[in-house]
């Protein structure tokens, strides 16, 4: 009996909040700030995304739907999609906001969008143009990151959308930086992530052909020293580190996941580790974390055979922690990482050290052997000739 009342009593809230939610959609109003004949552009709309993720109050139900309406009809267009059951009541309301659109452009939603976060962000004493807050207790500033500090969390996002997030020599060093400024300042959590549609593409190339007068073998010392200090700073973070996976990832983002202690990802997201065809061996301990994760068969998959994995299949071998529809990513992710912001932060760092801390001088040690191995490869004949075609393969599409 009590089982059948329960079940009766989330069904009553399910039905008071559809019939709730179906009432005020129609009257919610959108304070726009841009011209009637002006489409947000593409960069706009993913400054939108991130700076929802900003926002300190829950805007409520009503506009939570027309959020996410605006969202699918920006990205997919008018509703196309058969209605859900009459007892499915959260996804009829989702549905039935999305319907409401009618015919509207997807680059009208997109303003739409664009105009209804930034007046949101207003709302809350915020710029609508802004897209994040300055860094707390620091100037420090980047060339191709975003470091910010809100609500008890610091920020790193990887900002080269126009080459996929690829990280460069020097912005190996900006991460290092950041991650060393992260430690130190009053932040509870430190989160990565991407700007616009990737999380990051791994290694850019171009670090291969920049040979130094001292020839290949002072170019691979030099990328193996930094390669070492890269991981370590990963390794030695004290407090809670959490990746936000918004896109595709390759490489050395996908290696260093290992390290992370939540890795949320959006089901658009993609983790591929492609070192035999460039002629290279894993990193940032991967070698070692990821026969751990996911067992040495699965594991092989990806480092030795370049095994592409979905989002859902790199959630149900451990790498992923939780995978979000790409409609609700970022809200639900930044809600969830705001509450874990709250919790007693010594608790979190103190906690996270026990159970890194048998692990530690082993990872280590396994990054000191990756790092060696890897400035062997990239002195090698079959590393050069793989990378050569792959340039030359790129080159010809």
């Amino acid at each position: 009996m009590a089982a059948v009342a329960l079940q009766c009593c989330s069904l009553w809230r399910s039905v008071r909040f559809r019939s709730l939610v179906s009432s005020t959609v129609p009257r919610l109003n959108i304070h726009t700030t841009a011209s009637p004949m002006m489409a947000a552009t593409v960069e706009q709309f993913e400054q939108a995304k991130s700076r929802l993720s900003t926002l300190k109050n829950d805007p409520g139900n009503e506009v939570k739907l027309k959020i996410y309406a605006l969202f699918k009809q920006a990205t997919q267009g008018p509703c196309n999609t058969p209605k859900p059951g009459m007892l499915d009541f959260v996804n009829k309301v989702k549905w039935d906001a999305w319907k409401s659109l009618g015919s509207i452009s997807q680059d009208k939603a997109r303003q739409q969008y664009c105009d209804l976060v930034g007046s949101l962000v207003a709302a809350e004493g915020g710029s609508s143009a802004q897209v994040a807050a300055q860094p707390a207790g620091s100037e420090a500033t980047y060339e191709t990151l975003l470091v910010t500090t809100e609500d008890n969390i610091t920020t790193i996002k990887l900002n080269r959308p126009t080459k996929k997030n690829a990280i460069t020599t020097e912005m190996y060093n900006d991460i290092v930086a950041a991650l060393e400024q992260a430690a130190k300042d009053d932040s509870v959590l430190t989160v990565f992530t991407g700007a616009g549609d990737f999380y990051c593409s791994g290694n850019d190339l171009s670090n291969f052909t920049k040979i130094p007068e001292g020839g290949v073998e002072l170019m691979a010392k030099q990328a193996g020293d930094l390669l070492r200090n890269y991981v370590n700073a990963y390794i030695d973070f004290p407090k809670p580190l959490v990746a936000v996976v918004n896109g595709p990832a390759v490489g050395i983002a996908v290696t260093a996941l290992g390290l992370f202690d939540l890795v949320y990802a959006t089901e658009k997201a993609t983790f591929h580790t492609p070192f035999s065809q460039l002629g290279q061996s894993p990193e940032a301990c991967s070698s070692y974390t990821f026969p751990k994760i996911m067992g040495v068969a699965k594991a092989s998959e990806m480092l030795l055979f370049n095994k592409k994995l979905t989002a859902t299949q790199a959630c149900e071998l451990g790498l992923v922690t939780e995978v979000f529809p790409e409609s609700s990513f970022q809200m639900e992710v930044w809600s969830r990482l705001k509450a874990y912001a709250k919790l007693p932060p010594n608790s979190l760092a103190l906690s996270k050290q026990l159970i890194r801390s048998t692990e530690k001088d082993r990872l280590h040690a396994v990054n000191d052997a990756e790092v060696e191995r890897l400035v062997e490869r990239w002195t090698s004949d079959e590393c050069f000739n793989a990378i050569m075609s792959f340039f030359q393969a790129k080159s010809k599409l």
